[in-house]
């Protein structure tokens, strides 16, 4: 019996580190400044280890905000291209797994991107797209 509980986490050190890692820039500057409040003055915290957490925490930050701008461009990107195929016949699989084809009539952005909304009723989202077959009609592939 002993083998396996040490096999399972320490419950301790699992809730600590959870805890930790969804602290945000303002709670954790909330808890420095208290530990600073409350500390010995006569024996103070190491104020570089202090400033090197800061540090790394407007690093940190400051990955996460360009992260969520190159995303927000990834995405405006896909739909300005998808808006591009308005009028265009294209062909892909749907997401009920089904091959379609048809003339792109408008496009819609969701959770998951840009999607084209066909003139059959049809929905291929971009990421599914195949092939772009040129105006309706027209048999073939665009330049």
């Amino acid at each position: 019996m002993s083998a396996i509980s040490s096999l399972t986490p320490d419950p301790v050190s699992t809730s600590t580190q959870d805890a930790f890692s969804s602290l945000n820039t303002e709670q954790f500057v909330k808890i420095m400044f208290t530990e600073l409040s409350k500390q010995d003055p006569e024996q103070p915290n190491d104020s570089k280890a202090l400033l090197e957490q800061l540090s790394s925490l407007r690093t940190i930050q400051s990955d996460i905000d360009l992260s969520n701008k190159l995303n927000s461009l990834v995405a405006q990107n896909e739909l300005s291209a998808a808006s591009g195929l308005i009028g265009k016949s294209i062909s892909g699989v749907s997401d009920d797994f089904e091959r379609v084809q048809g003339v792109v009539q408008s496009v819609i952005r969701d959770s998951g991107g840009a999607v084209l909304a066909l003139d059959n009723g049809k929905f291929v989202h971009m990421s599914n797209l195949d092939q772009v077959l040129g105006a309706p009609g027209g048999g073939g592939a665009t330049s």
